[in-house]
């Protein structure tokens, strides 16, 4: 199977940037929001289509959920063995405001379902040797932690999104920190990586392979 990885961290932080040292053919950048890095690079970055149907779903819910499977399609396409989600949470951001004006509840379910599913489907991928790294904002959670931002209760009560990934990494003034230490909810297996490492996604990319043995 392969393997999903969360990166958090606020805006600006240096979630994006981590990707600097990746040669082009390394790596394969889906990107939900922006489309473009935050330094000089020849890595290839796709865009997510507002509209993976070319217009032929009746609402948005069916657009949203066809962005999940354009994003599912791109990865198992993908050449390259990493694979990063840039801005991963405006799957979610996106949908509900396209579902504004959506009354039902059903709708915070659909979103919670779709990100939910998307990471099912890299956990049950046949291709041992793939890594997909979701970048994602964080926030505050009761505690005063930084956690992975959502949009609705479910997938803050329910699921808990990090409880889906063996390794979360947190983001802070471009410096990557692998544990909670009552920061965040960072977690990774033991001994694969010292408290604080520079933010060199690259470097975690090749000690997870190492440690892992992919």
């Amino acid at each position: 199977m392969a393997m999903p990885v969360l990166i958090i961290g606020r805006s600006g932080s240096g979630k994006t940037y981590s990707l600097k040292n990746f040669k082009a053919d390394e790596v394969g950048v889906i990107s939900v929001e922006k489309g473009r890095l935050p330094f000089r690079s020849d890595i290839k970055t796709i865009k997510v289509p507002k509209d993976p149907t070319e217009g032929q779903a009746k609402d948005a819910a069916s657009v949203n959920a066809a962005k999940y499977v354009w994003i599912m399609k791109a990865i198992l396409k993908a050449k390259a063995k990493s694979i990063v989600i840039d801005d991963s949470q405006y799957l979610l951001v996106n949908e509900l405001f396209d579902r504004t004006y959506e009354r039902s509840y059903d709708k915070f379910t659909d979103m919670a379902k779709h990100f939910r599913d998307l990471i099912h489907f890299i956990n049950e991928m046949e291709d041992e040797d793939k890594i997909v790294y979701f970048l994602h904002h964080s926030e505050l959670d009761t505690d005063g932690r930084e956690k992975t931002k959502t949009c609705g209760k479910m997938l803050d009560e329910k699921l808990v999104v990090e409880g889906c990934f063996d390794i979360v990494i947190y983001c802070q003034d471009h410096k990557f920190f692998t544990q909670a230490n009552g920061v965040s909810t960072a977690k990774t297996p033991e001994d694969m990586f010292p408290l604080e490492i520079p933010n060199d996604l690259k470097a975690v990319d090749t000690a997870i392979r190492e440690y892992y043995g992919l």
